[in-house]
C-alpha cells in the first residue's frame, strides 16, 4: 500500500549519491594513505644506508641485455653453413663461398681456421662496400683414407670462422684491424666441411663449379691492366701525339705530289 503525502528526501530520492560521497573519501584516504606508505619506506631505506639504484646500474642491466641478444649480421654467405669440397683423396682441392656485405656500411671481413697447415683462402680477408659481394676461393688438402676407401661420411673437424668488423669507407685492409677493434668484431658464421662425391652429381657439386669458374674469372679481370687512356709513350719519355703524326704524314705527302708536279 503506497503512502500519500510522504516527501522524500534528497538522499532518498537519488541514494546513489551518497554511494558517491562515500567513494571519493574512500580513495582520498587510500591516496593519502599510499602516499604515507612511500614516504616512510623511503626514509627507512635513508635511515637504513640503502643507495636507491642508479642510472649506472641500469646501463649496466642494458649492456648485459644486448650481449645476450643475438648480433645483426652484416655478412650473407652462400652456402651459409657448409663448404663444399670435392673428395679427392692426397689432391689440393678447392671450395668457394660468396660473401655479400647487406649493412649500409662499409665491412671488413677475415678468415680463420683451425687447420692453417693444410687450408689457405683467396683472398684471406677484405673490405666491402654496401651491398658489393666476392667470390672467396678455399683450398685445402684431402688426406688420403687409411684403407683406401671413400669416406665421404667422415666428420672433419676442420672449420672456418668469418668474421666482420665495421669500417670508414677509404680505409686500407690490415689484419690488425681486426686486433685493434676486437670488440665491435662480429662472428658472422663458423662453417663446416663438407665432401662431395665427384663421381656422382649433384646440385651442390654444379653450384660449387658455377661458383669456381666465376672466382677465376673475376680473377683474370684483375690481373689485366687498365686500359691505356692517355697518350702513347715510346722508348723513353718519347711522346706520340696521333693527331701531330698525321699532319706530318699529310704534308709529306703533299711535299711529294708538289715535286712530281715539277
Amino acid at each position: 500500500m503506497a503512502i500519500a503525502g510522504h516527501r522524500k528526501t534528497p538522499s532518498e530520492a537519488n541514494p546513489w549519491k551518497l554511494c558517491q560521497f562515500w567513494q571519493s573519501r574512500t580513495a582520498s584516504s587510500s591516496s593519502t594513505s599510499s602516499t604515507q606508505n612511500l614516504h616512510n619506506s623511503q626514509s627507512s631505506t635513508h635511515q637504513n644506508g640503502a643507495v636507491p639504484p642508479s642510472p649506472r646500474s641500469s646501463n649496466k642491466v642494458s649492456l648485459v641485455a644486448r650481449s645476450i641478444l643475438p648480433t645483426r649480421r652484416r655478412l650473407r654467405l652462400d652456402p651459409s653453413n657448409n663448404l663444399y669440397f670435392p673428395y679427392e683423396p692426397g689432391k689440393q682441392v678447392r671450395s668457394a663461398v660468396r660473401i655479400k656485405n647487406t649493412s649500409k656500411s662499409h665491412v671488413a671481413f677475415k678468415f680463420q681456421t683451425t687447420a692453417p697447415k693444410s687450408c689457405y683462402m683467396r683472398p684471406p680477408g677484405g673490405i666491402l662496400a654496401p651491398r658489393e659481394s666476392i667470390i672467396a676461393t678455399v683450398f685445402k688438402f684431402v688426406e688420403p683414407p687409411e684403407n683406401n676407401e671413400k669416406q665421404l661420411d667422415q666428420k672433419s673437424k676442420v672449420k672456418f670462422k668469418i668474421m666482420s668488423l665495421k669500417v670508414k669507407e677509404g680505409i686500407d685492409y690490415i689484419p690488425e684491424l681486426f686486433e685493434e677493434q676486437k670488440d665491435q668484431v662480429a662472428v658472422e658464421r663458423v662453417l663446416r666441411v663438407v665432401f662431395l662425391d665427384v663421381d656422382r652429381s649433384s646440385p651442390a657439386l654444379e653450384k660449387l663449379k658455377r661458383q669456381l669458374a666465376e672466382a677465376e674469372a673475376a680473377l683474370e679481370t684483375r690481373k689485366k691492366p687498365p686500359a691505356e687512356t692517355g697518350p702513347r709513350v715510346v722508348g723513353e719519355g718519347l711522346v706520340i701525339d696521333e693527331w701531330k703524326e698525321r699532319r706530318e704524314k699529310y704534308l709529306a705527302r703533299q711535299q711529294v705530289e708538289a715535286i712530281d708536279s715539277l
